[in-house]
């Protein structure tokens, strides 16, 4: 047996092809995940254990070279195997390497054991590093990725890369996305953010425009009995998730994560690529906000398309135009009349049923079916104003149709 430690090293020297043999074999018998991996990964791995080994004997030599460990150890490895290798699998590798190592060199001196089990805690700690390191680099990566899908999806300019983008973020939604806008916490924090979402069965991609805090939310909850992929859903997985939220209670549960101000949640449209239109409908009413007094928190871009077509917004010009005058010019030029009479007359069932020469129930009727056509009702003042600023529009661009006459 060697004594001397120059003897000592040059025996390790010569048993290190043993130990490496001797390695990779107590991976395969002890190690289940080992032995599953394809060919290449399983290679990548028995090039790690070799090279601990050999680091060892370099340490051995001068313990002075501890800051190259990961390195020495780490740095044959391909990059992509600390994807596939976590780091309680890379700790269970030191473990056999050094169990291999320990048992080769029992009834050697006491000074070698020792030194094993210091340079299997120096390899450990470099092993965490390596993947605090990979960590850090991933989640500064995913934060430059996110940026990047939310400044497309405001702006609108998509490539065919965006779906793969989004599917290397961890996207969940199934399918339907609205669009948030609000002002920027002083402090952001994000993880609470994306806990809230969470725990509400939605998904959320975060961006910062200056003083602006934008979040596209999606449902990760299963729609209309389909999963994420279009598969049918576990229906004790449906009932364990609850009932679907919609983009409004869920936009009110997130507020708190916002700044002071306004908070404008776009429409919902039917996937995340089409979240462009929602985007611009949230920013384009987050520009006028303030117009309306005692605005809720938070509000519907939808509520406030009367300030966002008198500032020029071409989409609340059309919204108002395809979702209230057309439809109901569509249905009957009775519920057209009825409505332009009502507004015009303050919102007064007799005097519009004076001018109409029909009963107030009559009126009430005709505006509980326009109700039903166009989703709003008229006898509230903020829906009103809407409803007005429709037929305003609609009838300024509609030259056959004018406004009945008093």
């Amino acid at each position: 047996m060697p004594k001397t430690k120059e003897q000592t090293l040059q025996w390790l020297r010569t048993i290190s092809g043993e130990l490496s043999t001797a390695t990779i074999k107590r991976l395969d018998q002890t190690l289940p995940w080992y032995g599953d991996m394809p060919p290449g990964r399983r290679s990548a791995v028995g090039l790690v254990a070799q090279a601990g080994i050999k680091s060892f004997i370099q340490w051995y030599d001068d313990p002075t070279t501890t800051t190259w460990i990961a390195a020495d150890v780490f740095g044959s490895a391909p990059r992509e195997l600390l994807r596939s290798v976590s780091l309680q699998q890379t700790l269970q590798l030191i473990r056999v390497v050094v169990e291999v190592v320990e048992e080769r060199v029992t009834g050697t001196d006491a000074s070698l054991r020792e030194a094993i089990l210091l340079y299997s805690r120096e390899i450990a700690f470099a092993a965490a590093d390596v993947y605090a390191r990979a960590a850090e680099a991933r989640g500064l990566w995913d934060a430059r990725l996110e940026a990047l899908v939310v400044d497309s999806i405001l702006s609108g300019e998509y490539d065919d890369e965006l779906p793969s983008r989004i599917a290397a973020l961890g996207w969940h939604g199934h399918g339907e996305v609205s669009v948030l806008v609000g002002t920027t916490p002083r402090q952001l924090d994000v993880d609470q953010l994306r806990r809230t979402a969470r725990h509400l069965n939605a998904d959320l991609l975060i961006g910062v425009q200056g003083g602006r805090l934008v979040l596209v939310i999606g449902r990760a909850h299963p729609a209309n009995g389909n999963g994420v992929d279009g598969t049918p859903a576990d229906e004790e997985a449906l009932a364990a998730a609850g009932p679907l939220l919609s983009f409004l209670d869920i936009a009110t549960q997130l507020e708190p994560g916002f700044g002071p101000g306004y908070l404008v949640l776009g429409h919902e449209v039917p996937s995340l690529v089409d979240a462009s239109r929602s985007a611009k409908a949230a920013l384009a009413g987050f520009a006028v906000a303030r117009a309306w007094r005692n605005a809720p928190r938070p509000m519907l871009a939808d509520d406030l398309l009367p300030e966002r077509a008198l500032a020029g917004d071409p989409l609340a010009r059309s919204t108002l135009v395809n979702r209230v005058y057309r439809p109901l010019q569509d249905q009957s030029p009775e519920l057209m009349t009825t409505l332009w009479c009502y507004l015009d007359n303050g919102r007064s069932l007799e005097a519009t049923a004076r001018e109409l020469f029909v009963h107030p129930n009559t009126v009430r009727y005709r505006l509980k079916r326009v109700t039903q056509v166009i989703g709003w009702d008229a006898t509230g003042a903020r829906e009103a104003l809407i409803l007005q600023s429709a037929l305003i529009l609609g009838s300024m661009n509609d030259h056959d149709s004018p406004a009945p006459r008093r």
